[in-house]
Order: structure tokens, then C-alpha cells, then sequence
């Protein structure tokens, strides 16, 4: 075994020994309500230990430290191997269930996609729809910030790790003096706010376990339900308020969140650039469709159109998912409407999906920057996020993230089309899926799921959620020649 492959093994060990750990949570509940998926459960959890024991042990003696570059690697090996594992209980409960879909259903899990492959979530085993649920949660923040938080001896090569797998600013910044007091305080926020949101949930009428895997789906912005009718089954305009004011704060920059419980302040808010952005566009959005479905006759009163339009807006924009009425039954317009906003509206440090807003922001000023020197071919203009001066490196980085962004959606809508796939579903699929957001258009709407593609279609599809989280770079670094050579 390659020197240099040692330190990637032994991190990678401990991150998969404790995300078979985290298997505990569902094996417990299946126990405790008899719901017979426990021998899934004990299955999974040894074989997953008996993995993450096995590459410990092969390189617990190196004592070498992990590189940048290692760091890309590590983030790539566990975002591929983990929901192999992950998909386990799915299989092992399920023996028709594919290693095709059983993988497809864990990588749309941890990457917070919430597309399925499944159907009669009703009848699925509750302990079983819990471990789908927690998937999300644990991929909402990253199971590598997870374990550098719980793990301290993470400590060497740890910030390669975060560094690779955080988006946007906060890659550059330093929330603590320490990474891992940072990633400690990230997920203290993230645990609180899914405390809160699984209580509202249960106040307002939800089971406990429903409750519980609503909260883990809501926080991490991905969308898995207990309920083939998604959040329709509950038909709760406060248990839609809940979800609709928790999706909002887990669109956002959880660095702010952060920020302004250790200021006990609302200014991180007010100077963060995202945040007016961020709910100017979805809040006007919901507006705007609410008045839209409302003239069309979608509804026939305003305050019915105003519920659902919010309800789906603020779930799409903010890529959770979840839907509480078939939109892809509305008129074109405004179920593209919400797919486009799926593709920007989250913050950078959010659960969420998409290129982020803050990228968005620097392409639009981009964009009047070139219109006015076009007037003004001499003239010095900066761009600016309130009093900061975006350095010129800054938008190079962001102008060929975009190009790849459309590149990546536009081949991999091309494939599909090859493969069968008529142009909507196969264009609103890969936008879902590179979004993280999960339900598409067409034959993959919020009503259907996406067990009416074949293999080749759901691995193109598995990719796409890959390739969105990770923010396009982190894999295509890992897959370039350059990066394997001396």
C-alpha cells in the first residue's frame, strides 16, 4: 500500500466507524416499537464497524499528516463509500431493492437530495424511514465536520478536510480560533434549531416519529417523508408554518446563525449580503406565484393560492423538497419558476443546494460591471459586498464555477436524452439532482418518484447529486489527470 494512501486510510476508518455508529439511533427505535427491521440494523452496524475497524488498523502506525490535496481525496473516498454502507439496512430489509436504487436512495439521503426510488413510505417499517431522515442530517453540515467535531484527533489535516468540503466564504474564515471549536459551535446551532423544529413539530399535532424524521429532513434541507403525500399527508397550515420558518433559517448561512448566538445580536444578519437576497427573492417569489396561480384559477380564493405557493416556493428555493400540493400540475411558468429558484436562492454555509446566493450576487454585479465599462473602457470598477472590495481572483473563481455549473446540467441532460429520457423530465431531473434539491418535473414530479428511470438514467442521476454536493470542484480536482500525477 502506497506511503501516502496511510493517513487517508486511518481518517477514513474512523469516519466510517463512527457513521456506523450513528446507526445506533434507528437500531434503537426498531427495538424499542418491534417494527421487525432490527436484524437490517445489526447487520449493517457490524459489517459497517468491522470496515472502518479493518482500514484503522491497516494504517493506525503513520504517523503522517494529511496534505490539501489528501483532503480532496478523503472528502470524495467518504462521500462514495458511505452511502454504499449506508444503503445497507435499505438492502438488507429490502432484498428486491437494487444495489442501483438501494445506492441511488443513501447518496440522495446524504447529500440532502431527498429524491426517491421509494414507494408506500407509509408501510416502511417507521425505524427504517428514520435512518432515510437521518442520512440528512448528518449530510446537511457533512459527516466531515460531524466527526472533526466529535473526534479531536482529527486535529492533523483536519482543516484540509473542512476546507474541501465546506462551500463559499466560510472556507477562508474563522468563525474560532480552533477548527474544531468551529465545527463544535456549527453543529451545536444546527442541533438546537432541529431540537426546536422537532418540538413545533410534535406541539402541533405531528407523532413523535413523525415529528423526529421531519425535523432531520427540514434542518437538513433534503426532503425524505414518512408519507407517500409528502408534507400534503398532514394538511396542517401550522405544521407548514413551522416547516416553511425552518426551512428559511437552514437556507441561510449557518456562520451567521452562529455569529449571532455568540453576539447574542441580530447585526451579523443585518451585514451578511446574503440574507436580504436570500428572503427578498423567495418571500417575493411566493408573492408573486400566489398572485399567479390565483388569476390562472389554479385556486380559487387568494388565501389558497398564497398557502401553497408559499409552502412549495419556500421548499424548492430552499432545496428541502418537500410539497404539500403537486406543482407539477400548475402551468409551466410557475413550476419552472421554482425550479430556477432552486438553482441559486441558498446561502454559502447553508444545508442547502445550488450555486448559492453569493456567487449569484458576484455574476449579477459582474454582469453591470461589463455593461458599464463597455461605456467606460477606462474606468476603475470594483465590485463590492457591502464595504468589501471582491478581489478580481474572487470572480475568476466564480465566472468558471458558473461555466462548469452549466456545462455539468447541460451534459447531463444530454445523457439522459440519449439514454431515453424525454427533454423535460431528463432537463428537470438533473436540475434537481445537481441542486440537491429532489423532486423534478415530468415523470420525476413531487407526486412520482424516480424508480421510472433505468440503471444507466439513475446512475447519471446518483452522479448529479455527487457532483452538487461537493460544489462541482472538489470531484472533478479528484478526477483530473494532473491530480494523480507526482
Amino acid at each position: 500500500m502506497s506511503r501516502r494512501l496511510l493517513p487517508i486510510l486511518k481518517v477514513l476508518g474512523m469516519v466510517i466507524a463512527v457513521f456506523g455508529l450513528s446507526m445506533l439511533l434507528p437500531l434503537f427505535i426498531s427495538w424499542a416499537i418491534q417494527d421487525q427491521a432490527q436484524e437490517a440494523y445489526d447487520e449493517a452496524v457490524l459489517i459497517t464497524l468491522a470496515v472502518g475497524v479493518t482500514c484503522w488498523l491497516l494504517s493506525a502506525r503513520s504517523k503522517m499528516e494529511l496534505k490539501a490535496q489528501d483532503g480532496y481525496l478523503l472528502v470524495v473516498l467518504i462521500w462514495t463509500i458511505t452511502p454504499l454502507l449506508a444503503a445497507l439496512p435499505l438492502m438488507i430489509y429490502l432484498p428486491d431493492l437494487s444495489i442501483t436504487d438501494a445506492y441511488f436512495e443513501a447518496m440522495s439521503g446524504l447529500t440532502t437530495t431527498g429524491a426517491t426510488v421509494l414507494s408506500d413510505l407509509d408501510h416502511l417499517p417507521p425505524s427504517i424511514n428514520v435512518w432515510r431522515a437521518q442520512l440528512h442530517l448528518m449530510g446537511g453540515m457533512g459527516v466531515i465536520v460531524l466527526v472533526v467535531a466529535v473526534l479531536p484527533m482529527l486535529g492533523i489535516g483536519g482543516r484540509q478536510m473542512l476546507k474541501a468540503e465546506t462551500p463559499g466564504p466560510m472556507k477562508d474564515t474563522k468563525l474560532t480560533p480552533r477548527m474544531q471549536e468551529t465545527a463544535k459551535g456549527l453543529w451545536l446551532v444546527y442541533l438546537l434549531a432541529t431540537l426546536a423544529c422537532f418540538l413545533l413539530f410534535r406541539y402541533f399535532g405531528m407523532s413523535w416519529l413523525d415529528a423526529l424524521i421531519h425535523a432531520f429532513s427540514v434542518m437538513g434541507l433534503g426532503g425524505f417523508s414518512s408519507h407517500d403525500a409528502s408534507f400534503g399527508y398532514f394538511d396542517s397550515v401550522p405544521l407548514e408554518l413551522v416547516a416553511e420558518g425552518f426551512a428559511l433559517l437552514a437556507g441561510m448561512n449557518f456562520a451567521t446563525h452562529f455569529l449571532a448566538l455568540r453576539q447574542k445580536s441580530l447585526h451579523p444578519y443585518k451585514v451578511d449580503p446574503e440574507v436580504r437576497w436570500f428572503l427578498g427573492i423567495v418571500l417575493g417569489s411566493c408573492l408573486l406565484l400566489a398572485m399567479y396561480l390565483w388569476a390562472r384559477d389554479i385556486y380559487l380564493d387568494f388565501p389558497s393560492a398564497l398557502r401553497y405557493a408559499t409552502f412549495n416556493t419556500i421548499s424548492m428555493a430552499t432545496s428541502l423538497g418537500l410539497a404539500n400540493a403537486d406543482f407539477n400540475l400548475w402551468p409551466y411558468f410557475a413550476s419552472l419558476w421554482l425550479l430556477f429558484l432552486c438553482s441559486f436562492s441558498t446561502s454559502a454555509g447553508s444545508t442547502g443546494g445550488g450555486i448559492k446566493m453569493m456567487r449569484a450576487i458576484l455574476l449579477y454585479k459582474q454582469v453591470f460591471r461589463e455593461i458599464k465599462k463597455a461605456l467606460h473602457p477606462r474606468a476603475e470598477l470594483p465590485i463590492r459586498l457591502g464595504d468589501t472590495v471582491v478581489p478580481n481572483r474572487i470572480m475568476y473563481a466564480v465566472l468558471a464555477f458558473a461555466f462548469v455549473y452549466m456545462v455539468s446540467v447541460v451534459s447531463l441532460s444530454l445523457l439522459l436524452i440519449l439514454s431515453g429520457l424525454d427533454v423535460f423530465t431528463a432537463f428537470s431531473a438533473i436540475v434537481a439532482c445537481v441542486n440537491n434539491t429532489g423532486p423534478g418535473l415530468g415523470q420525476v414530479g413531487p407526486a412520482t418518484t424516480y424508480a421510472v428511470l433505468n440503471d444507466f438514467q439513475t446512475w447519471v442521476c446518483t452522479f448529479a447529486m455527487l457532483l452538487g454536493r461537493l460544489e462541482l470542484f472538489t470531484l472533478l480536482v479528484v478526477l483530473s489527470p494532473h491530480f494523480w500525477r507526482k
